[in-house]
């Protein structure tokens, strides 16, 4: 169930490490694919509105603890292909307590200020409340989410990408199955739907963490590792929070295009809930692939086989543009039958919406598969700042466009649609362009020295 990425053929080294990731996250799509599909289907276009406003939310407050571990899986990863184990144990120890005092203060604030939040997202009166009562319900289960993707992020940094896949499908079926019940047998409206998503949430996180200290005790920090270490803490933290802000920048800027989606009235937030839906679906293989390019680039990092990174990147790329070509014709090609999966035939404005916003971005899904790859790069071979960079580039151009477009009537809101593929390819640009500038000084490092400056 391990793979030592340092070792072996590159491209399919990196596609069986790769391939259990890709079909969790896609999986784990089925929680939120779960929600929006019943909801869609059986509460109405009201509804589907509040929880994919709702989604947009929680994918920020998340994309938090999911920064934090994957900046703090960078180090892991490096500290495993540097086969140092005592730093390996104090590592995980620190970013542990670190990333957990976040979630407790997180999961405070959100509770406290739930209603600002949800008048500063533009939701409409009519969907006000059901978002409230979903979200009421999410919130809950922010700390599972945060024992999961620690977990998760560890294990995939030594080199293990299948267990995780393992418990992402026994709750994804449990979510499928909870959802059904609650809201089809017990009449619990959008509730229902959350608490499905929350039970399915805690079974995952259990589950992999109970897993994770029974099979590899090895990675249990003993007495002598469990203490704050400054220095260790200085490393985590430079990965980590760049990352973090990095993921959470990303998803403001989400946020504030949901917010301005919002204000163009219900048929087009129920469009883009599900067409974001889908969307998040057709890229998440090649997310997961520079997830896994970036473990690959890691460990390689920290045993300093730099000509191996360089076969790597080249191999990448070759796959994920490949892939991204072949997802964007099926996507463009069937966006009004991916439409009817979530809208019922009569909701002819929301299909309309829907399919010329999937026609837009799924045109352009090699921007994004580039830069997955970026990231992933950079935050291997301790650049992350350049990461976040590349996202404020990214969405800042997005934000920005969005509002600037959609403010023009002839446009309109298509003009959201289009400022997405321009901001991915500026970023693309500028990532390029770095690293073509700073190759040698990139990949030519002391790795000791670099993780403790």
């Amino acid at each position: 169930m391990q793979h030592d990425l340092t070792k072996g053929p590159i491209t399919r080294t990196m596609l069986s490490f790769a391939a259990p990731m890709i079909a969790g996250n896609l999986l784990q799509q089925f929680y939120n694919i779960a929600d929006t599909l019943i909801v869609g289907k059986f509460l109405g276009a009201q509804a589907l509105a509040a929880v994919g406003s709702a989604f947009s939310l929680m994918t920020f407050l998340t994309s938090i603890l999911l920064g934090l571990c994957m900046g703090s899986s960078a180090v892991f990863s490096i500290r495993y292909g540097q086969r140092n184990e005592e730093k390996l144990k104090s590592s995980i120890f620190v970013s542990f307590v670190m990333i957990a005092a976040v979630t407790v203060v997180i999961n405070l604030l959100v509770f406290v200020l739930i209603e600002p939040i949800i008048r500063f997202m533009n939701v409409p009166s009519d969907v006000y409340q059901m978002m409230y009562d979903y979200l009421w319900v999410i919130f809950v289960g922010i700390s599972f989410v945060f024992l999961y993707n620690f977990f998760a992020a560890l294990l995939r940094a030594v080199g293990n990408s299948l267990a995780p896949l393992l418990f992402l499908a026994f709750s994804a079926i449990t979510n499928i199955v909870l959802d059904l019940v609650f809201v089809l047998v017990f009449k619990m409206g959008v509730a229902g739907a959350a608490w499905a998503t929350v039970i399915a949430q805690i079974l995952s996180a259990v589950g992999i963490t109970i897993y994770t200290l029974v099979k590899f005790p090895q990675f249990f920090p003993e007495r002598k590792y469990r203490k704050m270490n400054l220095v260790v803490l200085k490393e985590i933290f430079q990965y980590a929070f760049l990352t973090c802000i990095q993921q959470s920048v990303m998803n403001f800027g989400i946020l504030m295009v949901q917010g301005l989606v919002n204000s163009f009235g219900t048929a087009v937030m129920a469009a883009f809930a599900a067409a974001v839906k889908i969307d998040s679906f057709a890229y998440m293989p090649v997310q997961d692939f520079g997830n896994a390019f970036s473990t690959f680039a890691a460990q390689n990092f920290g045993a300093q086989k730099e000509e191996r990174i360089r076969k790597g990147i080249r191999s990448a790329i070759s796959v994920t543009v490949v892939f991204c070509l072949v997802i964007s014709v099926l996507v463009f090609g069937f966006a009004r039958q991916l439409m009817l999966i979530f809208v019922q035939p009569q909701e002819t404005e929301i299909l309309s919406i829907g399919v010329e916003y999937l026609r837009v971005e799924g045109t352009f899904y090699c921007g994004i598969g580039c830069l997955f790859l970026l990231y992933g790069f950079y935050r291997a071979v301790r650049r992350p700042g350049i990461s976040v960079v590349l996202t404020v580039i990214s969405l800042g151009t997005r934000v920005a466009l969005a509002y600037l477009l959609s403010a023009i009537p002839a446009i309109g809101v298509v003009g959201i649609w289009w400022s997405i593929p321009i901001g991915w390819f500026l970023a693309d640009l500028a990532g390029l362009l770095y690293y073509r500038k700073h190759k040698k000084e990139l990949l030519f490092q002391d790795t000791e020295k670099g993780l403790q400056a």
